[in-house]
């Protein structure tokens, strides 16, 4: 079986390109084994999962996978199904497709389905995801919320994510819809404290806990480490502030090391933010 070492995912900011180069996706077939890679498209998240499944397998088979089949979860019985099982045990790499991540939690956490996927996780396999695939990474989601508005409490909802990388907070379609409000409105209710707003056609290739940007946008990065906010002063429909929060915006070929929460530049080196401002200001 064609596996890594290490812990990959590649979360997808939606609208990834499917006809053309299909970077992002070819880098997922790739890290899944290549020509030896056997693919599973988890169609949970939307209402067409034969017509949005059979289009990645098209895109999957072009780029050379050795297979790549649908395992649709239409309700939670699915999730125990023998098949579904199988697939996923034999699988190099698990897509997650987009649609409404609601449902990709309401069929499949807490399920055999979902131990079994974690497993393989933790086995090598490569689990990747787009739009609503990328939001439910975590173990805490943006469940839905309003876009291209300043932060506050009631836009968002939050609920259980599937917890592929815990501990961050992340949001898809970045860009297009002016989401920072509900990102930043996201990391001040929830424990998190660093927060990913990705691009459409944009991913980020988490390996172990390194972040590395491919595709033709940028993953805008929000730590909310050490700040001050107004939380527990105002009323649910009233404006949030934060202090003192550190911004990052990184386009392809750039890093983020997860653990000392540094930006890693294109060039390899370290980004010390404070002697790079000292610099340009020089």
């Amino acid at each position: 079986m064609v596996e890594s070492n290490s812990k990959q995912l590649i979360i997808i900011g939606g609208a990834e390109d499917k006809k053309e180069d299909c970077e992002i996706l070819r880098e997922f077939v790739r890290r899944a084994g290549g020509t030896k890679a056997r693919i599973i498209i988890m169609t949970a998240a939307t209402e067409l999962p034969r017509e949005v499944g059979e289009n990645y397998i098209r895109v999957f088979e072009r780029l050379g996978a050795e297979d790549a089949r649908i395992v649709d979860t239409e309700t939670r019985d699915d999730a125990s199904s023998s098949s579904a099982l199988e697939a996923v045990s034999k699988a190099t790499g698990i897509f997650f497709t987009g649609g409404d991540q609601a449902r990709i939690t309401s069929v499949i956490k807490d399920t055999e389905l979902d131990r079994a996927i974690h497993k393989r996780f933790a086995e090598g396999a490569v689990i990747a995801g787009t739009s609503a695939g990328a939001a439910m990474m975590p173990d805490k989601m943006i469940v839905e919320g309003d876009s291209q508005t300043n932060p506050r409490i009631e836009i968002i909802e939050m609920g259980p994510g599937l917890g592929f990388l815990p501990g961050v907070v992340i949001d898809q379609h970045f860009l297009q819809r002016g989401r920072l409000g509900r990102l930043i409105s996201a990391l001040i209710q929830e424990p998190a404290d660093l927060g990913f707003g990705i691009d459409e056609n944009t991913a980020m290739v988490v390996t172990d806990r390194q972040v590395e940007i491919i595709g033709e946008g940028s993953v805008t990065i929000v730590d909310v480490e050490d700040t001050y906010d107004n939380m527990g002063e105002i009323l649910k429909d009233e404006a949030l502030a934060i202090c003192g929060a550190k911004l990052h915006i990184l386009p392809r070929g750039y890093k983020f090391n997860l653990e000392t929460r540094q930006p890693i530049l294109n060039n390899g080196s370290i980004a010390d933010v404070s002697v790079l401002a000292g610099s340009a200001n020089t």
